[in-house]
């Protein structure tokens, strides 16, 4: 019997130790990389766990799947300034208290997204959730990229008006 050796890589324990700490010392510095990699954000007066928490409360409030999170990130980063950061910070504190008292870590490791919607509604009475919902309608939907994802052309005006733009091109009646 012949045995061969393959050459000695990276086993999986020692990649996901060096990726965690990696991971630890990304988020310690500030910077904001979403775990499935499809965003990355610095942040300047917010923590880097309450940007990603603020983010992702904005993903439950308006979900749509076919945004990506940069969208979303763009969205709140209005958020992330000298001004308005001591507020987001405790509403986000108070956002956690909220999972923890049903029994979840935080919000952000709350893994399903009922669970954290059940969270939300427990708090949007609150001035800090309506701060936020409010602010994402137009930091969300004003964004120009956004529109033909939902299938909006922009403004017609300038373009004559909707009459001669397919007003009634309905093929349904």
């Amino acid at each position: 019997m012949t045995t061969t050796q393959s050459p000695r890589g990276l086993t999986r324990r020692e990649l996901l130790s060096r990726a965690s700490a990696a991971g630890v010392f990304v988020i310690g510095s500030g910077f904001i990389a979403a775990p499935n990699a499809a965003w990355a954000q610095e942040t300047a007066h917010l923590e880097a766990r309450t940007f990603a928490t603020l983010v992702q409360m904005a993903r439950d409030i308006y979900p749509h799947d076919h945004v990506p999170d940069e969208h979303y990130v763009m969205a709140v980063q209005g958020y992330d300034s000298a001004d308005a950061a001591g507020g987001v910070e405790a509403g986000i504190a108070a956002l956690d208290a909220a999972a923890q008292g049903r029994g979840f870590a935080s919000y952000l490791e709350t893994g399903w997204e009922r669970d954290r919607v059940d969270i939300l509604r427990g708090i949007e009475d609150s001035t800090f959730f309506q701060q936020i919902r409010g602010g994402l309608v137009t930091g969300l939907y004003n964004q120009q990229a956004v529109w033909p994802l939902f299938g909006y052309e922009g403004e017609s005006f300038s373009q004559g008006g909707y009459v001669d733009r397919g007003f009634d091109d309905i093929n349904w009646l």
